[in-house]
């Protein structure tokens, strides 16, 4: 052990500067080196004195015999070669600017899609869904009437003979199934009763089954007949019930659903079919395309109001609301240059738009907002996001319309189901696309699944069970219809019956076709 002459503090024999006061330690003469040798053998000198010059705080010689200052802060080098580059970057032309900021952004993008958060669906399942209902009559006799929909079939082509028609007479591309009923059973009571999955042939009132309790069942022709389905295809159950008497019935649903997407992006696998006739921001068609190939579905599902319910919520649909308009041109202008046409663009930009502004709502009140009070509260659940969603398409005459059914989590369990409601839109492709592949223009539209607050653009998946997919009525009647199902009649005055609904997954769950991500974060177009 030494010490320092300057302030005493203790060192070590290897030492050549103080670390306490930060000045060089001078060696002692030889005389005190032979003496100190005498107490620790083969210990280095650790005397010091004074140095006739006393160097700065810091000082110190180093190996090379160089003096440099420890206690000076060295010159941040990263630092220098970020300003060298924002310097070169400021000297680069705009096109080599948009080179780098475009290889930046690719990154972003990455990085976003390593940690966004994702859901694992399927790409094929077979089940049985039950739409069950408790019913508890009060001390007047009565009875509950409930129309039950035949879910469709449902096809990659909304139901057309196939997906394009070709111009040069090829072959049509055959529409790919996404979803099919197998079985369907109704038990009322303590009886259970086949159905036709299709409902066909119809069985009328007046050839209605009646249970052994006295409960009935039939499946008639859609009409506006009380005795008839009033939206598409149904069972009609009807539950007499005498006083205090409670009861139940099942909807009990076999079906196959499968994977599809209309999306041709690097984010769909390819084990999910439909991807490669999907399209993108590169293959989008113009706003112009739905009039100058005269539109159908633009014609019964683009105009600015929809569905008008009456009362202060008004049209459900609405794109003429001030506030619609300022999120459209909000979105609009966020595209990036040569893309304020693109459909596709728009109407995916205003899928991320809502996913960043407005909330679920858990508790949202039992008649939905409308699209604009959705947009005004920044807060929706799924009927009221999907309202928003219309409301800013419409501003731009792009065509959607309301997809009704029950959504289960990628498990199906049991406390998975709950009533749901999304949409279809139409987007067309470029009339390049379509040319190249002798597609009649008049047919080259996609029509395809957006869930908004699932997370779902242009893919169908087997965890959502499809009840009815809207039909074109100016008036909205069939959409006010499907909400009000239930109807109860009693014999005398202040009847009640009470019904709670719940849905269960019977069996087992056949998987096949493995399974992939659906992740979410925002496209970029740039």
């Amino acid at each position: 052990m030494g010490s320092c002459p300057y302030c005493r503090s203790t060192t070590l024999p290897s030492d050549t500067i103080c670390y306490s006061c930060g000045r060089v330690l001078p060696k002692g003469d030889r005389s005190s080196y032979r003496l100190e040798q005498q107490f620790s053998r083969g210990s280095k000198d650790t005397t010091y004195k004074m140095a006739k010059k006393p160097s700065k705080r810091g000082l110190v010689q180093t190996h090379s015999g160089r003096k440099r200052n420890i206690m000076k802060r060295r010159k941040n080098r990263f630092r220098s070669v970020v300003m060298l580059f924002l310097v070169a970057f400021v000297m680069l032309s705009p096109q080599a600017r948009e080179h780098v900021l475009g290889e930046f952004s690719g990154i972003d993008e990455y990085i976003q899609a390593a940690m966004a958060p994702y859901h694992i669906y399927p790409v094929e399942a077979s089940y049985t869904l039950s739409k069950v209902a408790d019913v508890q009559n009060n001390e007047v006799e009565g009875y509950i009437v409930e129309s039950i929909l035949i879910p469709p079939v449902v096809t990659s082509a909304m139901g057309r003979a196939s997906q394009f028609d070709y111009s040069n007479g090829e072959s049509s591309l055959e529409p790919a199934t996404i979803q099919k009923t197998e079985l369907i059973t109704v038990i009322l009571g303590s009886q259970s009763v086949n159905v036709p999955i299709d409902g066909m042939p119809s069985k009328e009132h007046a050839n209605r089954i009646t249970t052994s309790e006295g409960h009935e069942i039939w499946w008639p022709s859609v009409g506006q007949d009380d005795n008839e389905c009033p939206v598409a295809k149904c069972v009609k159950v009807k539950m007499n019930l005498g006083p205090n008497e409670a009861s139940s019935y099942a909807f009990n649903v076999q079906v196959t659903s499968y994977s599809y997407s209309w999306w041709n992006d690097a984010r769909v696998k390819a084990i999910v079919p439909g991807k490669s006739t999907g399209i993108n921001v590169d293959n989008s068609g113009t706003f112009d395309d739905y009039q100058l190939r005269n539109s159908q579905k633009a014609t019964e599902f683009g105009t600015k109001l929809w569905y008008d319910r009456g009362g202060s919520a008004s049209y459900a649909i609405n794109g003429q609301d001030a506030i619609v308009k300022s999120a459209a041109d909000q979105i609009s202008s966020s595209l990036p240059e040569g893309k304020s046409d693109n459909v596709y663009a728009f109407a995916r930009a205003s899928f991320d738009y809502l996913h960043a502004f407005v909330e679920y709502d858990k508790e949202a009140p039992v008649t939905a907002r409308s699209g604009p009070a959705c947009l005004a509260g920044n807060l929706g659940d799924c009927d009221e996001q999907t309202n928003a969603y219309f409301s800013i398409l419409r501003t731009k005459g792009v065509p959607g319309w309301y997809t009704f059914g029950i959504l289960g989590n990628p498990h199906f369990t049991d406390d998975g189901w709950e009533a749901h409601a999304w949409g279809y839109i139409q987007l067309p492709l470029s009339e390049s696309w379509c040319e190249d592949r002798s597609i009649t223009l008049a047919t080259c539209f996609v029509e395809a699944p957006v869930d908004v607050v699932n997370n779902k653009w242009l893919i169908s998946t087997p965890t959502a069970y499809i009840d009815w997919i809207e039909t074109a009525d100016p008036s909205g009647q069939l959409v006010y219809d499907y909400y009000h199902q239930v109807n109860t009649l009693h014999e005398g005055l202040g009847g009640k019956i009470d019904r709670t609904r719940g849905f269960l997954t019977i069996g087992d769950v056949d998987i096949a076709g493995g399974s992939y991500q659906v992740k979410k974060y925002a496209e970029s177009f740039s």
